[in-house]
């Protein structure tokens, strides 16, 4: 049977998505596709192994993988061993790890300067001046000029609204409930790169006020995320604080994913949690596992999940769950995470609500 070709629309076209043939000479640039079979006019022409290999580079690159790490992927000999994959993908990793790291180092010499409050301005213009005309220096040199740039940050406190406005990209299109909440986040990890694997759900605000003033149950996984939660406000507020996994050993997200796996109590425990509750997981990846089955079941309704557990592989997976779940969230993709930030996100709801009750900047077109 005749071979039957596609034209590099029809390629497109098959493929779906946002892929154009732009990006396919691209690709074939890469050496990501094969070259091309020509028509007699020179058009290129592609087969339905040119649909599947196309499908699956787009696949990878939806999931966040580089082009560069994609053609590795591709050329991988199909009958190698998982070992020898596992070992491709480790050199890929780690090389992404530094590449972050050298970034990292620029973030932080830019954070160093852009992130000077009033009080520091003159300094900054300083410094500014200094390296439009700096040359070549040793590194005790370069101490040298941080530390005269650093010399006056002892002589007031630091402004800390001050310096977000210089590092947080434009929030103009959030709510001032959000924008307070997410700075908070940013403030209790010093690191701005966090906002944009910050996920909330359109209703997770609205829904979460109204739980508060409704005096419902708040649930920490553990008692280090319990021990951060603002009691005090919490307590004007009216609401019930509790631990999930009660056992006052547990200090580490390994400790607590072991024990909630092994020890069927909280599981059970779990089930038996107010309808309305907001529960709060900045540890085990498992408990939030948990919580999704338990949503899916109709054996848990709360009104809000703020999910931050810790972890490499189930967090991620657990995270996923909860945005698919239905139930209001807040969340951080992949491994962002952690107790403290979980609490955090919490007290900035808390501290909120009691100090602008009726505000109803936070609703949304949907709501309305």
């Amino acid at each position: 049977m005749q071979q039957q070709y596609l034209t590099i629309k029809q390629l497109t076209d098959a493929v779906k998505g946002t892929i154009t043939p732009r990006m396919v000479r691209h690709y074939h640039a890469l050496g990501l596709l094969s070259p091309a079979v020509r028509s007699t006019s020179n058009y290129r022409l592609y087969t339905r192994s040119d649909v599947q290999r196309l499908q699956r580079i787009v696949a990878l690159k939806q999931q966040g993988f580089q082009l560069s790490h994609i053609r590795k992927l591709l050329e991988t000999d199909a009958d190698a061993s998982p070992d020898a994959l596992m070992a491709t993908l480790q050199r890929q990793y780690l090389s992404v790890i530094q590449q972050i790291v050298r970034l990292r180092e620029t973030a932080s010499a830019l954070e160093g300067l852009l992130g000077r409050d009033l009080s520091c301005q003159a300094v900054q213009a300083g410094a500014l001046a200094q390296l439009r005309l700096l040359e070549t220096q040793t590194e005790g040199q370069l101490e040298q000029l941080w530390d005269g740039w650093d010399a006056g940050a002892h002589t007031h406190p630091e402004a800390f609204g001050e310096s977000l406005q210089h590092l947080l990209p434009d929030l103009g299109d959030r709510s001032e409930i959000e924008v307070d909440l997410l700075s908070k986040l940013v403030l209790a990890c010093g690191d701005c790169s966090l906002l944009p694997f910050v996920k909330l759900s359109e209703t997770a605000i609205k829904s979460a006020r109204e739980a508060l003033k409704n005096r419902c149950q708040i649930v920490a996984d553990v008692p280090p995320v319990f021990a951060a939660l603002d009691g005090t406000r919490l307590a004007h507020l009216g609401t019930s604080i509790t631990t999930l996994i009660d056992n006052p050993h547990i200090n580490a997200a390994a400790e607590a994913e072991q024990e909630f796996w092994h020890q069927r109590e909280w599981f059970e425990k779990l089930l038996q949690l107010e309808k309305g509750c907001i529960l709060v997981v900045g540890y085990a990846p498992s408990v939030l596992m948990a919580v999704c089955e338990a949503i899916a079941n109709g054996q848990l309704q709360p009104a809000l999940v703020i999910g931050m557990p810790i972890g490499f592989s189930h967090s991620p997976v657990a995270k996923r769950r909860l945005v698919r779940s239905g139930i209001p969230y807040i969340t951080t993709v992949g491994t962002f995470g952690g107790g403290l930030l979980a609490a955090v996100a919490l007290n900035a709801l808390v501290e909120s609500l009691i100090e602008k009750p009726n505000c109803h900047c936070h609703l949304r077109a949907v709501d309305s």
